[in-house]
């Protein structure tokens, strides 16, 4: 987990007047300077949902520790998987059995999805965002360099993307209503359901008539990060902004679902908190959903932190790739039809290995610059694009992971919607 004496991340930008300096460092240092974390901020719709009261308590609840080699055989055993058997496998207890539980998952995996896996690409049309998240490069009070696309460019760098035979697109912002509200989202997506089948936002979280518009712009899913899933931790990284107010974050899927919304994909970040304890709330938050909002497609992401600009220390706390396939394995099992998205965070070699087990999407060609796509595809070295929000590990093009899965014995899937 990240060291609460190393709180202060960022190089403090010689860009920064005094008073912003004063108030960054003001907000690091004073816990009474912060505003009331659980407390919903003017304009922000409550849901009439007890979801993330039950999240919170098995939260809480959770002892992976007293978890036995026995509740873990026990847990395999089983044709379906309960929550208490969950909880067993995601245990240190498990660590032994992975190599079951992986051959348990590749064949639960096979059974819905037989071998297919889909591809897709992430578009970040700009960086600005007011909130102060410790961990997160494209925080307010970090040195890059912020750009928003205009339509214009927003267009060029789909028309890009597009040629190389790709058909669902994940579009994401900073988070800032100030530059890119929803009218300025709204008009991306028309732009890119011209070019694309399928598409995806990941933006700040809004009230449910703000997603109504957005799905009637044309976005088919709503993917949203708790980052962690504990509130006390939560609100010592997230320092100042909208995503400091935890509940209204934790809703974000349930009002883009009541919104019509097709599907919404979630996760925590891995490495800021307790892994075991964010895996646990993530698979129950999907799992509680699912139940309640049976025709929606919902899918889980593993995302592990990555170095940033300004911070190369941002790296996840005790989450090495075994203790990450088990959470992969463990969700495969829990939840047998639910997509598993493995992102360009992890390594070629591990996503090659983790699509033959359990992980059903994966992204490819990505860029987290702003305008990056069209500056690399015409060779363009000192292209005007904004700073990348995070490293990538896997810098694969589109047409490299398709080679790749056809070879490894996959079927790369791009669209399987019929629009009529």
């Amino acid at each position: 987990m990240i060291d609460e004496e190393s709180q202060v991340y960022f190089i403090d930008s010689d860009q920064l007047p005094p008073e912003a300096l004063k108030r960054k460092h003001q907000l690091e240092n004073d816990p009474s300077a912060r505003s009331d974390h659980m407390q919903y901020l003017p304009g922000m719709e409550v849901l009439d949902s007890d979801v993330k009261d039950v999240v919170l308590r098995e939260f809480a609840a959770y002892d992976y520790d007293r978890y036995t080699a026995a509740d873990v055989r026990r847990a395999l055993s089983h044709d379906r998987v309960s929550v208490e058997d969950f909880k067993a496998l995601l245990s240190p207890a498990a660590a032994p059995f992975l190599e079951e539980m992986a051959r348990k998952a590749e064949d639960e995996t096979r059974k819905h999805f037989g071998n297919t896996v889909y591809i897709f690409t992430p578009l970040y049309i700009a960086n600005y965002c007011q909130n102060y998240c410790i961990y997160c490069g494209f925080n307010c009070y970090n040195n890059i360099r912020r750009k928003k696309l205009t339509f214009e460019e927003i267009e060029r760098e789909m028309q890009v993307i597009a040629s190389t035979g790709m058909e669902e697109i994940l579009m994401l912002t900073g988070e800032s209503r100030r530059y890119s509200d929803l009218t300025y989202i709204g008009e991306a997506v028309k732009i890119a359901r011209k070019y694309f089948r399928n598409i995806g936002i990941e933006i700040y979280p809004v009230n449910t008539d703000e997603y109504c518009y957005l799905h009637e712009c044309g976005v088919d899913y709503v993917t949203v990060f708790q980052e962690t899933y504990n509130p006390d931790h939560y609100e010592k990284l997230h320092l100042l902004g909208h995503k400091r107010v935890w509940p209204y974050r934790f809703d974000a899927q349930e009002r883009a679902l009541r919104a019509g919304m097709r599907g919404a994909g979630f996760s925590a970040l891995l490495g800021l908190d307790d892994f075991r304890k964010d895996a646990l709330a993530s698979a129950l938050h999907v799992y509680l959903l699912q139940r309640r909002y049976p025709h929606a497609e919902l899918s889980l992401s593993c995302p592990r932190l990555r170095p940033i600009i300004n911070n190369d220390k941002i790296n996840p706390r005790d989450v090495g790739e075994r203790e990450l396939c088990q959470v992969l394995c463990a969700y495969r099992l829990f939840l047998p039809y639910v997509g598993i998205t493995v992102s360009s965070r992890e390594s070629l070699s591990f996503r090659n290995g983790i699509t033959k087990i359990c992980a059903t999407k994966v992204s490819a060609g990505v860029s987290t610059g702003i305008g990056d796509h069209e500056a690399k595809y015409s060779g363009q070295q000192d292209a005007d694009v904004g700073d990348e929000q995070f490293e990538i590990n896997d810098n694969r093009s589109f047409e490299r992971m398709y080679h790749d899965m056809e070879e490894g014995g996959l079927q790369p899937v791009l669209n399987d919607y019929l629009y009529v």
